[in-house]
């Protein structure tokens, strides 16, 4: 706990410098998700997920965002997964890309949990590789792809979760859950920052059972453009749903 209010408030002090004297865009959006960990075998799991972000609340459309993944599970507490994700990003706002860009992203990540008394901890490292679309115009003033930059990112989130009704995640249990995520990046083609976004979070959630839940909350995410100056602080509303399957068990 105390690392994660240590990290809330390094960011955040972090975040204020950043943003002083910069051209800051305060939007509204909406994010509908869907996650799912479905097992394989007792080492093997797939990682699925598609996120529909909207801006404007829910208005016009911000990004689609679809991953997939291979997970690899060391022990009961500790993952690695490594996967491929398509994110189409629009313009939105009022600090716009100039077309509808397609990213192709390779991504690689380690999670650990722990718990302590009612307390769950969740640490994500994640590393992307990204290529994204490069898009000019033609003699004819048409938008032609001419090649994808290439850039990289390094994320790291700190989550804690704590049921409400129960004394621990069990079935028909109420939680809430509270997270920090600090984008870096890192490597070529990277401008005039270092820091990419941060993300702070907060929710209520219900789970069903080991396999399943869902959560309403709310997603304070600051965006750092690549020119340095423009930033984006968008207040948005989320809601998740978690839906596990479990491919390993023999069909007689």
């Amino acid at each position: 706990m105390k690392r994660f209010i240590l990290l809330v408030v390094l960011t955040l002090f972090g975040m204020n410098s950043v943003v002083g004297q910069k051209n800051i865009a305060t939007q509204n959006g909406s994010w509908f998700m869907y996650f799912g960990n479905h097992k394989l075998s007792e080492k093997y799991s797939l990682h699925t997920e598609y996120q529909w972000r909207r801006s404007d609340f829910v208005y016009s459309w911000q990004q689609s965002l679809a991953r997939i993944g291979l997970d690899y599970h060391l022990d009961k507490n500790n993952s690695l997964t490594a996967g491929y994700g398509w994110i189409v990003s629009y313009p939105y706002g009022s600090q716009p890309i100039s077309y509808t860009t397609n990213e192709h992203r390779v991504w690689e990540q380690f999670i650990s949990n722990s718990n302590y008394s009612r307390l769950n901890f969740n640490h994500r490292y994640r590393i992307e590789q990204r290529f994204i679309e490069r898009i000019t115009t033609n003699s004819l003033e048409e938008s032609i792809v001419s090649g994808y930059n290439f850039k990289q990112r390094a994320r790291y989130r700190f989550m804690i979760v704590a049921p409400i009704n129960n004394a621990s995640m069990k079935d028909k249990t109420a939680f809430v859950s509270l997270y920090n995520e600090v984008f870096l990046g890192f490597g070529q083609g990277i401008s005039k920052n270092i820091l990419d976004q941060n993300r702070l979070y907060g929710s209520i959630g219900w789970r069903f059972n080991k396999n399943s839940n869902i959560q309403l909350g709310y997603l304070n995410q600051i965006i750092v453009k690549s020119n340095g100056v423009d930033i984006e602080r968008n207040h948005n509303l989320q809601f998740s749903w978690t839906y596990n399957l479990d491919f390993s068990k023999k069909v007689n």
